[in-house]
């Protein structure tokens, strides 16, 4: 039997670098070394000094060393620590649909995968990512975590490197210029000059001007970079004259030298001073964005009119406070942490933090509001890519409006408008905590919004299988709202009872609830109520047994989505109508109605979907047995590397095991097994690719394993040759049932097996020993 090769792409989320990486070779390799030898290894240094640049650096090396992913996590713009761990699962990918904690979710995940994973700027959080890293890096045996943190972790088993500032020439001793390109400051300077003054480079006329200039800002890479970027308007005399001057008044009174911090606010504060009045207030009033941020977005918030508005950001470019990024058509712009903590308080100085918040927090609400209105329709795509660029300023606008805002109604009005991409997304738990925190203070907020509240939070422990905080949600809804108040919002709390008994197993009356709903939502409310009450009646129905009524919802939503140009919900609906319509026999329209789900669930970036549709796709190609175990093999990879290997339909209609059975005898099974293997092996793009029959997977011999086991594979592999079973290896090993049987899938797989009596057979011959 042969095998696939791994045509999985590298995994992970790591940027791609905007400008030329400089010097720091004996720091990359002390990193990596401390990384071969420590799991948890925190980067230290003040604000400025290139803690970030040189942990993506050695993460962007590293990557072909860790098979599962090199993750980035950025936590600079994280003000609730409660939300740490769903940050980090964020990050990753993961998608969650049972109410747990988010950390159990990660460690789970993580258990088995050899990955990398940078968690940036951790200096307010140093607590709460001590307690994070110390939970994975336990449960997790192949995993490792690089930090960046102006102060250490404290955290058990972490290694600490403090970064030190790029390296300039000594001001006692004299330097020619060929000696001058040692220095990793003037290296850089030179770069970023370029940059900034084409054609620009050391002459024998200025390489004593750019060495002073380095050793005024003693080597630290935030401070070369802002002064470069003054080349555009100022000589090197000009820049070097000014630092001078500044450091005199640094260095006035008992302060013998300025120490590094102080030269790095020098830099900071002489770059400010040199910035008219409207690049100031530019600069102090975009601080406000916890993210990044779009021209509409500084418009609005900056008070800037349009015109006036463009030529101010592109000097804030020009000069390094502002960083431009492309987004696809989009440009985006950010701040470095350390600028934006200045301009922050600036803006306290300017007494005008407590207008910005607001002012940014409407922005929020109105941003989330147009979301909503245009949700089910062709701008969705739109949409989610926008809340997933601005999750970070989504949280910010919430905190504000649950803490400090005047009024309780924006808070509910955002997590009402912000609910259909949390669903989208899997934060569920997240919706949960904002929406009970918008509830806490909801006090003197109309009925109706509170209703809508009470009914989305019902609804996202429903989906979380947390029935009882479900029940709770829903009377409290129920109890606030009646028929002759807003029938569009009753209707509401009717479907949100229906989604209830629906998850506690009453699909008569879940049904009931749905209708009831319907007869309202038809004709009140928006296009998204509606969808959500026929999505929820075509689920109730097809459970109580009635599979023409939840066809015909089905097809109902398909037809309101398509012609609206939504893609979220008419993907699930397609993926289940096909299921609907192949067990009534029509196996040409399931097989056209799932791979039209396929493609839009790569779309709306819906990995447990496509699990879905690749699951159902492999129960109709039962009688391609070989066909329908890497299928299955492929939907079980995606469903697992969202977090979530348990795929709801597999359980809701009972297919699966009648489809294994019968392809095992058909086949026998090893070699089902060991197509299941190869299907596993997919990466999401060819197991699309597959199911499509847009081509099919290369095969080659599978005479050597595709990686060296991990720890915890080993030892799995070994309790296999004990002849223990999969129920047997989770208790020896304290962990479900589910993850072993994974375990031992991708030790298959690995090792290029088919049985687990070759496994034994590897293990007894003492090739395990060396794996």
């Amino acid at each position: 039997m042969q095998s696939v090769v791994r045509v999985r792409m590298r995994v992970g989320n790591l940027p791609h670098e905007l400008t030329d990486f400089v010097g720091r070779r004996r720091e990359l390799a002390k990193v990596r070394r401390l990384l071969s030898e420590s799991r948890l290894v925190t980067l230290t240094g003040l604000g400025g000094v290139g803690k970030t640049r040189l942990a993506l650096r050695v993460a962007a090396d590293l990557q072909e060393d860790f098979e599962d992913g090199v993750w980035l996590v950025e936590l600079g713009a994280l003000a609730e620590p409660h939300l740490l761990a769903d940050t980090v699962a964020a990050a990753l990918g993961l998608r969650e649909r049972v109410a747990r904690s988010p950390l159990p979710l990660l460690t789970d995940f993580l258990a088995d995968r050899r990955a990398l994973i940078v968690l940036d700027n951790c200096e307010h959080l140093v607590v709460e990512v001590a307690e994070l890293a110390q939970a994975v890096l336990s449960a997790c045996p192949e995993v490792r975590i690089l930090a960046t943190s102006r102060e250490a972790l404290a955290a058990e088993g972490e290694t600490v490197l403090r970064v030190p500032p790029l390296t300039v020439p000594d001001p006692d001793e004299s330097s020619s210029l060929r000696g001058l390109g040692q220095y990793e400051g003037v290296v850089m300077f030179e770069a970023r000059a370029r940059s900034a003054v084409p054609g620009f480079s050391l002459t024998a006329d200025n390489q004593a001007t750019v060495a002073e200039v380095c050793q005024r800002l003693e080597g630290l890479p935030l401070a070369i970079e802002l002064a470069a970027a003054r080349l555009r308007a100022l000589s090197l005399e000009q820049i070097l004259v000014r630092l001078t001057d500044r450091y005199r008044l640094l260095t006035t009174g008992t302060r013998v030298a300025p120490s590094r911090q102080q030269t790095l606010r020098l830099c900071i504060d002489w770059s400010h001073d040199l910035l008219g009045d409207r690049e100031r207030a530019l600069w102090r009033r975009l601080a406000v964005f916890a993210g990044g941020f779009e021209l509409d977005a500084a418009a609005e918030v900056g008070g800037f009119a349009d015109g006036e508005l463009v030529d101010v950001l592109g000097s804030l470019v020009d000069k390094s406070i502002l960083i431009r990024e492309e987004t696809g058509e989009v440009a985006r712009y950010r701040m470095l942490e350390t600028i934006r903590e200045y301009g922050l308080e600036k803006l306290t100085e300017a007494g005008e933090s407590e207008l910005l918040r607001q002012r940014h927090q409407d922005w929020c609400e109105r941003l989330t509001l147009r979301a909503e209105a245009e949700w089910i329709g062709n701008r969705q795509l739109e949409w989610l890519a926008r809340f997933d660029r601005t999750r970070a300023d989504l949280r910010a606008a919430l905190e504000f409006s649950v803490t400090a805002a005047a009024e309780p109604d924006p808070a509910l009005h955002m997590v009402a408008a912000i609910y259909p991409y949390w669903v989208s997304r899997g934060l569920y738990s997240e919706g949960r905590y904002w929406i009970d925190r918008a509830l806490a203070r909801a006090d003197g907020a109309p009925a109706g919004s509170r209703v809508m509240a009470l009914c989305l939070g019902s609804m996202l422990a429903s989906m979380q299988g947390d029935v009882p905080a479900a029940q709770a949600w829903t009377e409290a809804a129920c109890a606030l709202t009646h028929p002759e108040d807003d029938p569009a919002v009753f209707a509401f709390a009717v479907s949100a009872t229906g989604y209830l008994a629906t998850f506690s197993g009453d699909f008569a009356r879940a049904t009931e609830c749905f209708e009831e709903s319907l007869l309202t939502l038809r004709t009140e409310g928006g296009a998204l109520a509606r969808v959500g009450t026929l999505v929820g009646l075509a689920m109730a129905s097809g459970l109580a047994g009635d599979s023409q009524r939840a066809i015909a919802c089905h097809e109902e939503v398909i037809a309101l989505t398509a012609s609206h140009g939504e893609s979220m919900y008419r993907s699930y609906s397609l993926s289940m109508l096909g299921l609907a319509v192949w067990e009534q026999g029509d196996t040409t329209r399931a097989e056209q109605l799932i791979e039209e789900g396929v493609r839009l669930t790569r779309l709306v970036d819906d990995p447990l979907g496509l699990a879905m549709c690749l699951e159902i796709l492999a129960w109709i190609a039962a009688d391609q047995p070989e066909r329908a175990a890497m299928l299955m093999g492929a939907s079980a990879w995606v469903g697992e590397a969202a977090g979530s290997p348990t795929i709801v339909v597999r359980d809701l209609f009972g297919h699966h095991d009648r489809v294994v059975g019968e392809s095992t005898d058909a086949m026998g099974r090893a070699a089902f097994e060991a197509a299941f293997a190869r299907g596993r092996a997919l990466g999401v793009d060819a197991a699309i690719a597959y199911a499509l029959g847009d081509q099919a997977p290369a095969e080659t011999s599978a005479s050597a394993p595709t990686k060296r086991l991990t720890r915890r594979q080993r030892q799995v592999a070994e309790l296999v040759a004990q002849g223990m079973t999969n129920k047997a290896i989770s208790q020896q090993l304290v962990i479900s049932q589910r993850t072993a049987e994974g375990h031992v899938e991708n030790v298959l797989t690995k090792l290029g097996f088919t049985t687990r009596a070759q496994i034994t057979a590897w293990v007894v011959g003492g090739a395990g020993q060396e794996a």
